[in-house]
């Protein structure tokens, strides 16, 4: 694919906590990068940081940030960063921060303006919400994004995959495909799981994704097959998108 001619992304969600988007989303960052597409990433909202020379910055997002190219600014790539570990709009309620559209906009057009493809990477799962006024479907209609859906294959996979398909359409966004993680090793049906996920998803499958003791996003990238995202990609927005 030849870099797209505006701006394109992605929103990536999951089906619960800790079932690694953000393993999933710098992979895809590495293989987007493969194909000769400026990527960068991004993370509009993280809840759990530590003090780095004299500024929060997240895990996750620090790994988005490494994994894109260009590399965005901190400050776009984690426009609202939150201390404590916990719900979002717990954390930001304790570090008094208003959680609000208009920062995350801003952050996504300075990172689009330089990459054909940004990868934007959710809270918790699909039904997280931002703040007390705000969920993540206001994201995606905000930036004009559809969405892939991260599954981690382990016990419950089936049912939270399915609740979370069915969301994103009743919320009127578009599931543009999916990737299993292979999030719990000690899962003896694994394979069986992965298998029965596909006919129940009404999206394409990109790939699946190895337990790793240490994540490799450069390995897992290998594992992606591209081609159902840069149709996707293609396809043009809904009305009412950016």
């Amino acid at each position: 694919m030849e870099p797209t001619a505006r701006p394109a992304g992605v929103y990536v969600t999951g089906t619960d906590t800790g079932i690694g988007k953000t393993v999933a989303s710098t992979a895809l960052l590495h293989a987007l990068r493969a194909r000769g597409l400026r990527a960068a990433g991004m993370k509009p909202v993280a809840s759990g940081c530590e003090r780095v020379d004299g500024a929060w910055r997240n895990e996750d997002a620090l790994a988005l940030q490494a994994a894109s190219d260009p590399r965005p600014a901190y400050a776009d790539a984690n426009p609202f960063a939150l201390p404590d570990a916990t719900a979002p709009e717990i954390a930001a309620r304790r570090a008094g921060v208003a959680v609000d559209l208009a920062p995350i906009a801003a952050a996504y057009g300075r990172i689009a303006a330089q990459a054909d493809v940004v990868v934007v990477e959710g809270v918790g799962g699909w039904a997280a919400p931002l703040s007390a006024r705000l969920d993540q479907i206001d994201v995606v209609r905000l930036l004009g994004l559809p969405v892939l859906l991260v599954v981690g294959n382990r016990l419950g996979c089936i049912n939270h995959a399915r609740l979370s398909a069915a969301a994103v359409a009743a919320a009127g966004a578009r599931l543009l495909g999916w990737i299993g993680n292979d999030v719990d090793p000690q899962l003896r049906e694994r394979d069986e799981y992965f298998a029965l996920l596909g006919p129940r998803l009404p999206a394409p499958c990109l790939g699946r994704l190895p337990y790793r003791a240490a994540p490799d996003p450069r390995a897992d990238a290998a594992a992606l097959d591209l081609a159902p995202l840069l149709e996707g990609l293609r396809q043009p927005r809904a009305a009412g998108q950016r």
